[in-house]
């Protein structure tokens, strides 16, 4: 049985604020919620998603902040989406060591999909409970709504990709939960850490297999059907996307990068996100989307930015939120702008622009494209 209940959000009204330009003709007063060319940030360590104008300024969060481990707050969020009005988001909890939070662990292995007012409209996994049987999961880290109105959980401690129905029933796996031997696990229905999968066009699953340094593109039989690692050079793989023409987008954290490969595993395009004297040398960088304009959204985790980089000239930074780089001690926590900081932002997506992941159905069952 779905169960509404309240939680902590914050809609901010356009008329609190004066008029201030910043960035071309974007205002602090144009702070209208669930706008086309808003962005949604899973602010992982605040425990909280907001969403902002380009001029950074917060129109709508959900969640008490970072001193804050209670089922109010999404505690370690590590993905959003907006579904129409509403936000699917995935918690994955808190390895302890943080405020009322020590000495910790503080689980919260939640997907959940609340709607503006921050009720919980539907709910797959529980607060405070990690496991792998009905209505469990364990490190939830990605969710994707899919176009049936299911939802692609990776749940990554688990091993696994679930696809889960309404009435919380698992349609469909990849991966044996807990994992294979070690031997066999780059073989069929094997992951190591997940990260990410998104639906395709043609019917397959995209997975990124994070600890196996590789993107796999599976179909339903559990098979796998192609396989990308750079060239063989990619290193902890947090996030991909298939891009329309036909070329892969890839979250190589652990070295640091966003790279874009051809069907043939050949990289064509890179960015690297520790090129900055005052990045953190390991940001560790965990979701890069490419934009309907060309342009790449990257969700830089512990350089604790979200920024936005051109195509035809690699790395030219467009757009950047969050505190100034500081060597990763630029973290910070306000209700007001960006600019007062984020701590780890784990995911970026900018309202109505589904260019390499799966569109949904809103509840209007028309696209959101």
């Amino acid at each position: 049985m779905n169960r509404k209940v309240s939680r902590a959000l914050t809609i901010f009204s356009p008329l609190a604020f004066g008029i201030v330009v910043l960035g071309g003709n974007v205002q602090s007063s144009d702070r209208v919620f669930n706008k086309p060319g808003n962005i949604l940030i899973s602010d992982q360590f605040n425990n909280r998603v907001i969403e902002i104008n380009r001029a950074g300024y917060i129109v709508w969060s959900f969640g008490l902040g970072p001193s804050d481990f209670s089922p109010s707050s999404i505690i370690g969020v590590n993905d959003a989406q907006r579904v129409g009005e509403k936000t699917l988001m995935a918690g994955t909890g808190n390895p302890g060591g943080f405020g009322d939070c020590s000495p910790g662990p503080c689980l919260d292995n939640r997907v959940i999909l609340v709607d503006r007012e921050g009720h919980i409209e539907w709910q797959y996994g529980q607060f405070g409970v990690s496991g792998a049987g009905p209505n469990e999961l364990n490190t939830p880290v990605q969710a994707t709504w899919l176009p049936n109105a299911h939802v692609l959980i990776t749940d990554q401690a688990n091993a696994r990709v679930i696809e889960v129905t309404p009435d919380r029933g698992i349609a469909w796996q990849y991966g044996a939960t807990g994992g294979c031997n070690p031997i066999t696990s780059l073989g069929d229905d094997c992951l190591n850490n997940p990260n990410s999968a998104e639906l395709l066009e043609n019917g397959h699953i995209l997975i990124a297999d994070e600890n196996n340094s590789r993107v796999i593109e599976v179909n339903r039989d559990h098979h796998i059907v192609r396989s990308f690692t750079a060239g063989g050079t990619t290193n902890i793989v947090a996030f991909a996307s298939r891009l329309k023409n036909g070329n892969t987008l890839i979250t190589d954290s652990g070295n640091a990068r966003i790279v874009e490969v051809d069907r043939g595993d050949n990289p064509v395009w890179s960015c690297s996100t520790n090129g900055d004297p005052l990045s953190n040398p390991a940001p560790l960088p965990t979701r890069a989307l490419r934009l309907r304009n060309g342009s790449t959204i990257i969700s830089d985790q512990f350089n604790n930015r979200v920024y936005i980089v051109d195509h035809n000239v690699p790395c030219n930074t467009l757009a950047s939120y969050g505190l100034p780089l500081a060597m990763g001690s630029n973290t910070g926590f306000g209700t007001v702008q960006v600019r007062q900081g984020m701590n780890g932002p784990y995911d970026a997506k900018v309202n109505g622009d589904y260019t390499g992941i799966t569109p949904p159905r809103d509840r209007d069952d028309d696209r959101d494209e």
